[in-house]
C-alpha cells in the first residue's frame, strides 16, 4: 500500500503533529512529520495518563508551586520533542523542524481584571522567557487584541512566533503586519521565521448552527474557503516582501468533527503548500486510507459557492464567537492542569 502521508509531503506540505506525546512524536516522525505543536489540552491530557508522575514527583520534592510545575512539565515535554525535530531544523537552516510552545491562556482569561496594556506586557515577558536559548522552538501567541499587541516587540527581540487562534482575514492581516514591523527592527532577517495558524473545522461546526440556510454545496466548505483565501493573501504578501526563510500558514483544526465526513477531508484540501498540524488520530486514519494525495491548496469551489458564503456568513460574528470559544477551550484545560497537579501533590508528595 502506498503511504498517503508521504504523498501529502511529496505534494509540498510540511506535516506537523498536533501533539508532543513522546511516543506519537517518534511514530509520526517515522511517517515523515517534521514538526509538532502543543497546547494546554495536549499537556493536560499527557499528565493525566500518569506516565509522567515521576517527573512531577521530582518537582514536588523541590517545593515548586502547582503553576511552576505545570510550566516546567510543559517546557520539558516541548524540549523532548524539539530534540527529535532538531535535525530537520538544522538540515533546512531553520525553515522547518519546530515545536510550538503555547503561552499562558489565563492571560486573556483575566481580561476582566487585567488591563490590556498589562496583558500585552505579560505576553512579551513570557514570550521572551520561554524562547530564550532555543533554536527550534516557536512561541504561540493568540490573535487576541493583547496577543496582537505583543507581536511586534516579540519579533523585534528575535522570538520566532506562531500566531494562533486565527479565524479571519482581519486577524491574519493584523498579525502579519505586526510581525513584519517587528522583523524590520531586527539587525538582520537571516533567522526570521513566522507562521500563522488558521483554524479550519471549527468554522464548519459554527456555520452548521449559526448559518443553517447555507446550501449543501456551501455548508461544510466555509473553513476550507476561508483558509485558502488567507493562504493566498499570505503567499502574495511574502512574494512582495522577500525573506530568507518562508513565512507560512499552518492549517490547524484539521480533524473532522462530523462522522459522515471522511477523515482526510481537510488534510487533502490543503495539500501542496505550507504546513498542516494534524491530530494523531487524523494522521492514523489518513495513513490507513491508501489514498494518494495531490496538490489542492490553490483550488476553490465554484464561484456560486464562494458568492453564497460571502453573502450569508457574517465573518465578524464568526470570528468573535470562535475566539471566545477558543480562549475558553485553552483556559479550561490550563485550569484543569493546575487542579491535576494539586491532586498529585496529595498522592505523590509524601515520602
Amino acid at each position: 500500500m502506498s503511504s498517503p502521508l508521504r504523498s501529502l509531503i511529496a505534494s509540498g506540505t510540511k506535516l506537523w503533529l498536533d501533539s508532543i506525546d513522546p511516543e506519537l512524536v517518534a511514530s509520526n516522525r517515522a511517517l515523515g512529520a517534521s514538526g509538532a505543536t502543543s497546547n494546554p489540552i495536549i499537556i493536560s491530557g499527557l499528565l493525566e495518563t500518569g506516565r509522567f508522575d515521576n517527573d512531577i514527583d521530582a518537582l514536588l520534592q523541590k517545593g515548586l508551586s502547582d503553576e511552576d510545575i505545570a510550566w516546567q512539565m510543559t517546557d520539558k515535554l516541548v524540549r523532548q520533542a524539539q530534540q527529535v525535530f532538531l535535525p530537520v531544523w538544522q538540515e533546512t537552516h531553520g525553515n522547518d523542524g519546530y515545536v510550538s510552545f503555547e503561552l499562558d491562556p489565563l492571560i486573556d482569561d483575566a481580561k476582566q481584571t487585567m488591563p490590556q496594556a498589562d496583558r500585552i506586557k505579560r505576553y512579551i515577558e513570557l514570550g521572551k522567557k520561554w524562547a530564550a536559548g532555543h533554536q527550534n522552538r516557536m512561541i504561540k501567541v493568540p490573535a487576541t487584541p493583547a496577543g496582537l499587541g505583543a507581536l511586534e516587540e516579540l519579533v523585534a527581540a528575535g522570538v520566532t512566533v506562531n500566531v494562533t487562534l486565527i479565524f479571519s482575514m482581519r486577524q491574519y492581516e493584523a498579525a502579519r503586519d505586526a510581525v513584519w514591523r517587528g522583523a524590520r527592527r531586527r539587525s538582520t532577517l537571516e533567522h526570521f521565521k513566522s507562521v500563522y495558524s488558521i483554524f479550519v473545522s471549527r468554522l464548519d461546526v459554527y456555520t452548521e448552527k449559526a448559518v443553517p440556510n447555507l446550501s449543501s454545496a456551501a455548508q461544510g466548505m466555509v473553513g476550507i474557503v476561508n483558509a485558502k483565501k488567507i493562504w493566498a493573501a499570505n503567499r502574495d504578501f511574502w512574494a512582495a516582501h522577500k525573506t530568507p526563510l518562508q513565512q507560512e500558514m499552518i492549517f490547524a483544526s484539521t480533524g473532522t468533527k462530523k462522522p459522515e465526513d471522511p477523515p482526510w477531508k481537510y488534510v487533502e484540501a490543503f495539500a501542496g503548500s505550507d504546513i498542516e498540524t494534524n491530530p494523531p488520530a487524523t494522521n492514523e486514519a489518513v495513513e490507513k486510507s491508501g489514498r494518494t494525495i495531490t496538490r489542492q491548496v490553490d483550488k476553490l469551489p465554484p464561484q456560486a459557492v464562494l458568492d453564497e458564503i460571502e453573502a450569508k456568513v457574517d465573518m465578524q460574528r464568526l470570528e468573535q464567537t470562535l475566539m471566545d470559544e477558543g480562549l475558553k477551550k485553552f483556559a479550561e484545560p490550563q485550569q484543569a492542569l493546575l487542579k491535576q497537579i494539586a491532586g498529585k501533590r496529595g498522592s505523590l508528595a509524601p515520602h
